[in-house]
């Protein structure tokens, strides 16, 4: 834990020269003008970028969506902001970044009991309950079956659960194979396979599971996820009333034990996902920059930091849906091995380095590793 880090009262940040706390001026500088001229040559019209190269089939966007805005980031060195860009108030789709703040309410699950333990059966949380889709009644894909009753939460969080079935119009095969070095958010020539194989044995960045681990974390918390991430988290950190948190609508409208509520998704795939402004954005780095402490209060344990860290087996890149710098990978030796981030298509990422007490936050950027590598040097330089 930092002890003296800044924590920004809600509605105020306090903006500090970067020199007064040890960085170098005119690096920071490089850094913003690199993210200001590598924008995403992405469609203002999301509606128009097929993000995972989906089959026809099932490509069709069913959440909501809307258009981005241009390039926006900020960077906090010791809680203060030393440097921002672009238009840090705008509410805009986060892409996968939405998947650690999914990660995060497991942790405040797990803290208070409603999960035991990671490697427990997911079945053993869902067994008895009744979850259907609410307009149709039918049963959703669950965990009864032999390949998915093997899947615990840690299959999830890691990736590897290799959960079969169909949710909300997508199955789980739309996004096998799938070539995440396009977006520049995985490994390349990894693993390509043609068969299901058994829970715990195969690395796989799939949205469809990843909406499934909200299903199941709605089960368990017996409330709509938005709330919780706002009572827990966003109001305790001091963020806005501005962000939403989206589903797909009537797809993903589900009837569980009674409770009719919208399941919201892990991105914006398929549309929906977490909708943030840069500087909350911020403000949830600022708190696992202190291992999920705000000021006195602790929010997420610190044991669940440590466990969401922890480097996959099958991808040492990738925790509790949260990637990281094992080996220098992802950010290279500039920045921290420790160094974790939230990070989603479009240049979307919050990116914690607890080493060197630095969030920064990129939207719609190209290069979020050389923006990185840039406000790193700018440590370095001092």
């Amino acid at each position: 834990m930092t002890s003296d880090l800044y924590f920004p009262p809600s509605g105020d940040w306090e903006r500090r020269e970067a020199s007064s706390l040890g960085m170098n001026e005119s690096a920071l500088e490089s850094a913003v003008q690199f993210a200001k001229e590598n924008e995403i040559a992405w469609p203002i019209d999301l509606r128009k970028r097929n993000v995972s190269q989906d089959p026809p089939e099932w490509s069709a966007k069913i959440g909501l969506m809307k258009p981005r805005g241009g390039p926006a980031g900020v960077v906090v060195k010791d809680g203060f902001i030393v440097a921002e860009w672009g238009d840090v108030e705008r509410v805009d789709l986060t892409y996968s970044a939405t998947k650690s703040y999914l990660s995060a309410l497991v942790g405040v699950a797990f803290d208070h009991g409603l999960i035991k333990d990671t490697s427990t059966p997911v079945f053993e949380y869902e067994d008895g309950k009744s979850i259907k889709m609410h307009k149709t009644s039918f049963d959703v894909d669950g965990f009864a079956s032999g390949q998915n009753k093997l899947i615990t939460w840690k299959h999830l969080l890691q990736q590897t659960s290799e959960w079969e079935g169909t949710l909300y119009t997508k199955p789980d095969v739309v996004d096998w194979n799938r070539d995440l070095s396009s977006s520049g958010m995985g490994r390349e020539n990894y693993l390509k396979r043609r068969d299901r194989m058994l829970p715990g044995t195969h690395w796989e960045y799939n949205d469809v599971r990843v909406n499934r681990t909200a299903l199941a974390l709605l089960c368990v918390c017996g409330e709509p996820l938005p709330g919780v991430l706002k009572r827990e988290i966003m109001d305790p950190i001091g963020a806005s009333d501005s962000w939403e948190w989206h589903g797909y609508g009537d797809y993903s409208m589900v009837d569980v034990d009674g409770l009719v509520t919208e399941s919201v998704s892990g991105g914006a795939h398929w549309g929906g996902g977490l909708w943030i402004d840069t500087l909350d954005h911020a403000r949830f780095g600022v708190l696992f920059l202190n291992r999920g402490r705000w000021g006195h209060r602790q929010l997420i344990s610190q044991r669940w930091i440590d466990m969401m860290t922890t480097p996959c087996d099958l991808n040492h890149q990738y925790g509790y849906m949260w990637w990281l710098n094992t080996g220098f990978a992802r950010y290279g030796r500039e920045m921290s091995e420790s160094t974790f981030a939230a990070s989603g298509a479009g240049g979307n990422s919050v990116v914690i380095d607890p080493q060197k007490k630095l969030v920064i936050v990129t939207r719609w950027c190209e290069d979020v590793e050389g923006v990185v590598g840039l406000v790193s040097q700018a440590v370095n330089e001092r």
